[in-house]
C-alpha cells in the first residue's frame, strides 16, 4: 500500500507531523495458539522459487486453506446517551420529514457515541470477526487474544465455508495471542511458524486473512521494520510490515516466501481506521513460544524481577561514571521482590542477565519474562563506580496465579484496563491497557491506589466490593485517590455497571 507521496526529501517538518501523529493518542488500532511438524502443508519444496514478478499463486494455494475466519459473539448492554435526541422540528419548527432531519439525526447519534452516556440499556448480543490460522493437524488455532476477549461463542468458519464452534483453550493480553481449539472429526490443514528468525527488512511477506468479513483475502508487501515498540504492552517486539491488513485481519498469518508463519497480524497504524500501509505483527518467535505455553497449560508462567527501571542516557551514564550508555537504571525497588532479597538497589544499573547485554529497559523486561520463575539468575549490576554479580532468584509475575486481579469495569466487554497488586498502601497498578480510559487520565504502572471516594482501601477484595456498590448504586464516576512517588492526586474514572 503506498503511503503519501508529499514526503520531499531534506525535509523535515513533514517528519516532524508523522512523529507528532504516531505519539498521539488514538492512532493505533487493533485490525478488526504443540507445534506443527515439519511437515506443514504450507512448507513449499525446497527448491521452489516464489518470487514479486512470478506471482505469489502457488504460495496462496498451499497456505490459504489452513486459514480461517472467527467470529465472537458477546452480550453487552446497550448504552444509554447522556444527551437529549435531536428533534428538528421541536428545536427549529421545520416540518417532519425535511430533507435535513436524517442529515442532523446521524450528527447527534455521532456525537453522542463521541461523547458518552452509559451502559444501562437492554442487553443485546453483538458480533465481531477475525481471522486465525490452524497450526496443528488435530485443529487448534492460532488468533489474537483481542479477537476473543469476552466472547462467550466462538466460531471458526473454514476456507470452504465449513463452520465449527471452538474452545478457549488460553490467552495471554500481554501478547495479545489466543488459542482456540476445534474438533472436526478429521485431521485439519495447518502451516508451520518461522523457526529460523531470519525475516529482514526489506524481505517479501504476503498476509492471508478476513478484512471487513472478505474472507480469503490475500495481499503482498514487505517487512518495513522490526523491533517497533508502539506502545501497545509490555513485551512489544513487532514486525512493521506494508503488506495492506484492515479490520478483520486479526490474528491472520503474515507468511515469508517459502511458506512459513513469520507473524500474526495484530495492529494498524491509522488515522482514518482504514489501511495506510503501515501494519504490526507478532513475530513467530514470540507467538511460538507463547502458543506452546497455552497449549500445555492455557496460561503463560512469566519470572518477576520486581524493579522499575528507566533508560540510562548519556547525562546519567556521565552522572554514575559508566563507560557507556545501554542497559537498565532501577529507579525503585519493590519491598518484598526477588529483587528485593537478593540486594539490589535503586540506583543500580543492570549491564546483563546470565552473560547476556542488556542495552535498554525493555530488552530487559522481555529477557526476565520469558525466564522460568524460581530460577536463580545471575544479575550484573554498576554501582558506586564499580562493577558486581548478585544471585537472583525470580519469582512469578504478579497476575499470572492471581496475585493480581483485571478489573472488569467498562468497555464493550466490561474492561477497564487495569490490572493490581497487593500493597503496603492500598493496592498498586502493575500494568495498563494503553487504549483504557486510565491510560487517557495518565494513570501508570507503579501508582498506588490508596483511596476510592471516602473508602480506604487495603486490599484488591475491598476495591472490589466498594467498585461494585458503586456500580450497584448506579454511580456514573469513582474517584480515585492515587500515591506516585511522594504525591498524590485524584482520578476520576466511569464505574460501569454491575
Amino acid at each position: 500500500m503506498n503511503t503519501s507521496s508529499s514526503f520531499a526529501i531534506g525535509t523535515r517538518r513533514p517528519a516532524r507531523r508523522l512523529a507528532w501523529a504516531l505519539a498521539a493518542a488514538g492512532i493505533f488500532f487493533s485490525a478488526t495458539e504443540a507445534l506443527a511438524p515439519a511437515q506443514a502443508l504450507a512448507q513449499l519444496a525446497p527448491d521452489t522459487q516464489v518470487t514479486a514478478q512470478s506471482g505469489f499463486a502457488d504460495l496462496v494455494e498451499s497456505v490459504s486453506p489452513a486459514v480461517v475466519s472467527v467470529r465472537v459473539e458477546r452480550e453487552m448492554r446497550a448504552r444509554v446517551h447522556n444527551f437529549p435526541q435531536f428533534n428538528m422540528p421541536r428545536e427549529f419548527g421545520l416540518p417532519e420529514g425535511h430533507p435535513m432531519e436524517e442529515f442532523f439525526r446521524r450528527f447527534y447519534e455521532r456525537h453522542n457515541e463521541r461523547r458518552g452516556g452509559h451502559e444501562g440499556g437492554p442487553h443485546r448480543r453483538v458480533m465481531g470477526q477475525g481471522s486465525g490460522f490452524f497450526i496443528s493437524e488435530d485443529g487448534y488455532v492460532v488468533t489474537n487474544h483481542h479477537v476473543v476477549k469476552g466472547g462467550d461463542a466462538i466460531t471458526v468458519i473454514l476456507h470452504d465455508g465449513e463452520e465449527h464452534e471452538a474452545t478457549l483453550v488460553g490467552a495471554d493480553a500481554k501478547t495479545d495471542l489466543a488459542l482456540l481449539k476445534v474438533e472436526s472429526g478429521e485431521p485439519t490443514p495447518y502451516v508451520a511458524f518461522d523457526e529460523e528468525d531470519d525475516l529482514r527488512v526489506g524481505d517479501w511477506v504476503v498476509a492471508v486473512g478476513n478484512p471487513f468479513g472478505l474472507g480469503g483475502t490475500v495481499t503482498s508487501g514487505i517487512v518495513s521494520g522490526r523491533g517497533r515498540d508502539i506502545g501497545a504492552g509490555p513485551y512489544d517486539d513487532f514486525i512493521q510490515i506494508d503488506a495492506p491488513i484492515n479490520r478483520g485481519n486479526s490474528g491472520g498469518p503474515t507468511f515469508d516466501l517459502r511458506g512459513r508463519v513469520v507473524g500474526v497480524n495484530a495492529m494498524i497504524y491509522s488515522p482514518s481506521g482504514g489501511n495506510v500501509g503501515i501494519g504490526f505483527a507478532i513475530p513467530a518467535s514470540t507467538a511460538q513460544d507463547v502458543i506452546a505455553e497455552l497449549m500445555e497449560d492455557g496460561a503463560v508462567s512469566r519470572g518477576w524481577l520486581g524493579v522499575r527501571i528507566q533508560p540510562v542516557d548519556k547525562d546519567i551514564a556521565a552522572s554514575l561514571g559508566v563507560d557507556a550508555e545501554g542497559g537498565a537504571l532501577v529507579s525503585e525497588v519493590l519491598e518484598g521482590s526477588p529483587a528485593d532479597a537478593a540486594g539490589l538497589r535503586a540506583g543500580d544499573v543492570i549491564l546483563s542477565v546470565d552473560g547476556e547485554a542488556i542495552d535498554q529497559p525493555r530488552h530487559l523486561s522481555r529477557l526476565i519474562a520469558s525466564l522460568d520463575a524460581d530460577s536463580q539468575r545471575r544479575i550484573r549490576v554498576w554501582r558506586g563506580g564499580s562493577e558486581r554479580t548478585l544471585t537472583v532468584s525470580l519469582g512469578e509475575l504478579p497476575g499470572e496465579e492471581g496475585a493480581t486481579a483485571n478489573l472488569d469495569m467498562e468497555g464493550e466487554d466490561g474492561d477497564l484496563g487495569l490490572t493490581l497488586a497487593p500493597s503496603e498502601q492500598g493496592v498498586q497498578v502493575v500494568a495498563i491497557d494503553p487504549d483504557s480510559e486510565a491510560a487517557r487520565k495518565n494513570i501508570a504502572p507503579g501508582d498506588v491506589i490508596l483511596v476510592i471516594g471516602t473508602h480506604r482501601i487495603a486490599s484488591i477484595e475491598e476495591f472490589r466490593t466498594v467498585l461494585e456498590s458503586a456500580r450497584e448504586n448506579g454511580e456514573q464516576s469513582i474517584l480515585l485517590l492515587l500515591r506516585r512517588g511522594e504525591s498524590q492526586h485524584y482520578v476520576a474514572l466511569p464505574a460501569g455497571q454491575a
